[in-house]
Parts: C-alpha cells; structure tokens; sequence
C-alpha cells in the first residue's frame, strides 16, 4: 500500500475542503482515464484495491498511473473520552470534485472502459470514465 516515507507533521487537523479541484483537471499521461464527480477521502487500501482490479483485468498489459497519493495521516483511539488525539492509523487523500484519479494506456477502450468500472466499484465517490 501507498504511504509516505517521511512526513514533516505526524498529525492533521480535520479539515472541511470544498470546491474544485485545481489541479489534475485532465489527462496528462495516459489516453483513458477514471475521474471523480464528489469529494471525499481515499484511503490507502481503497486506491491499492482499485489498482489491483484494474491491473488484473487488463492481464498486466498496457500501463496504469496512479495520480493521487495518501499523504493525510487519520488517527483513532479508544471510545472513552479524554486521553489526547489517538495514534496514527492509516492515511488518506483528499479528493476534490473533477480530479483524475487513475490513467490507463496501451490497451484498446472497452478494455479500458471495463477496468476502470471495475476500480471504480472499490471508491468510496462517483466517478466518470474520460478518453482524450
């Protein structure tokens, strides 16, 4: 799964982010590509499922680009008040409406179409396929 070596502070605040996203608005890699409608958190295991689904798929032909990172560290702890912020336990990435999530190249377009409606099921948002 995808986590970040180091990171310069080990807990976030919670944060309410809206709006568009401003960056990764359209294909910059591959010729087909998967991207999302609603905002939301990515976890790290959600992104690792939807890359595996897609991979598997295609039968490890053509090439897959992830352009999102986890790099929001969430904390849990126990449900008995006080005691501080929990540890750290898995990170997410913060995605905004019109974000292309992943990119796919060098297979035909139902191939593509068909493997990014497969990842598409492991997201917690709404997503759109895009070709160029």
């Amino acid at each position: 799964m995808l986590t970040p070596k180091r990171v310069k502070h080990r807990k976030h605040h919670k944060r309410n982010f809206s709006g568009q996203s401003k960056g990764a608005l359209t294909l910059a890699f591959g010729a087909y590509g998967l991207k999302s409608l609603t905002g939301g958190w990515i976890t790290a295991r959600q992104i690792e499922a939807a890359r595996r689904a897609m991979t598997r798929y295609v039968q490890r032909g053509g090439k897959i680009w992830i352009r999102i990172f986890p790099d929001k560290p969430v904390t849990t702890h126990g449900a008995v008040m006080g005691g501080g912020k929990g540890a750290v336990d898995h990170f997410v990435s913060v995605i905004k409406p019109g974000r292309v999530l992943f990119e796919m190249d060098g297979v035909n377009l139902e191939q593509a179409k068909e493997a990014m409606r497969l990842a598409a099921h492991k997201l917690p948002m709404k997503t759109v396929f895009v070709s160029k």
